[in-house]
């Protein structure tokens, strides 16, 4: 027999913890079916995450921004640490690079007033381990650009889910998924769950469990992602450097937990799997990094690969799918899933209920149609 609840949430990520966070919170009965022994074990658990209200495009902005309030100010008792913390951003270029970089400071702007365009030399004071050619062209400084803690972050919304009546269930592989009568039917490796709504959370595998229930593809795509760690030079204090990005994104480092973490924002097509980091990357990386500055990688303390996945128009996919009624989609979070987090939580609670946008979104310039995954059939 079924055990039967208002909602099932396939995927234990930030995705499918927020929603189970606003929906219990709501009233609703809610089960979130993890596949592995640990929530966030994919993606959420392997994010560098930052909070930049001037990254993503323009529906990601917007969901940004409406995160920022609940993200700088949780509910008392949701997290033993601040979630979001000072960091500042820096985005430099080489004399080729200013164009964009001039480009990137009008965008930005509208956006962000605070943030500053510098020049080659203010720029090189504030990175003096940044070589002068590589930033020649100056560099955008954002410094309301914060760290976000992910782990006490993504732990508050399954604590708060399930402390207002919501059961998060690990090690539940879905296995098959079927409409019974008006409730659809989850068939897991820990019983079967049943429930009008089953909202699709479940990362890189978003087509697949989106087949299992004879939906059409979204186009989802899942990307690798590599990182690395490592120790800064002895006697270098770190702890206040903002993250150093390059303006064509094809690089970027910051201090991570007393160490330097380095990325090549390598975005190479996968499967779904246990993503692993490819040699050939971190050897790109540190490269790159050496390229541009006088740090060296002489030993690297960590390395790992997550999955970024992403539908064509690199929009979060949040909504009812238009042939299976009670199916809703909560996918292609791609780079941004952590910083949009308390919006798409708020978002995808509400669409999953029958309501509209929150008027907060609304009036940040975003529709349900942006989001909806009839937006790309």
């Amino acid at each position: 027999m079924a055990d039967r609840c208002d909602v099932v949430i396939i995927g234990g990520g930030i995705a499918g913890a927020g929603a189970g966070y606003e929906l219990a919170r709501e009233g609703k009965t809610v089960v979130l079916l993890e596949r592995e022994s640990q929530p966030g074990y994919h993606t959420t658990g392997r994010s560098a995450a930052l909070f930049a209200e001037t990254y993503g495009n323009a529906p990601i902005r917007a969901l940004t921004v409406a995160s920022r309030d609940f993200l700088m100010n949780p509910p008392a008792g949701f997290a033993s640490v601040p979630i979001l913390t000072p960091r500042g951003a820096l985005h430099i270029g080489s004399t080729a690079q200013a164009a964009e970089l001039d480009g990137k400071f009008e965008d930005m702007r509208k956006l962000v007033p605070t943030v500053r365009r510098l020049g080659a030399a203010e720029t090189q004071a504030l990175m003096p381990v940044l070589k002068p050619e590589a930033v020649s062209g100056g560099a955008l400084a954002e410094p309301d650009a914060m760290d976000i803690e992910v782990h006490a972050l993504h732990n508050g919304l399954l604590r708060g889910m399930t402390a207002a009546g919501g059961r998060m269930v690990t090690d539940a592989e879905v296995t098959g998924l079927q409409k019974v009568g008006n409730d659809w039917q989850v068939e897991t490796s820990k019983g079967v769950f049943s429930a009008p709504v089953v909202i699709n959370a479940a990362g890189a595998w978003g087509d697949v469990v989106g087949g299992m229930a004879g939906a059409t593809p979204i186009g989802l795509k899942p990307k690798r992602r590599t990182a690395v760690t490592f120790d800064p030079p002895n006697g270098t204090d770190i702890h206040a450097w903002p993250m150093v990005i390059d303006a064509d994104e094809e690089w970027y480092f910051k201090p991570d937990a007393g160490r330097i973490l380095l990325s090549p924002c390598d975005e190479t097509d996968s499967e779904p799997c246990d993503a692993q980091p490819d040699e050939m990357d971190i050897a790109i990386a540190v490269d790159r990094l050496e390229t541009v500055s006088t740090l060296q990688v002489r030993r690297l303390a960590a390395k790992w690969a997550g999955l970024r996945s992403f539908v064509a128009d690199r929009t979060v996919v949040c909504g009812f799918d238009a042939e299976k009624t009670g199916f809703f989609w909560l996918a292609a979070q791609g780079g941004y899933g952590i910083q949009t987090s308390a919006a798409m939580a708020r978002v995808a609670a509400a669409l999953a209920q029958g309501r509209g946008l929150p008027q907060d979104v609304v009036d940040l310039g975003l529709a349900e149609h942006d989001l909806s995954p009839s937006r790309l059939r």
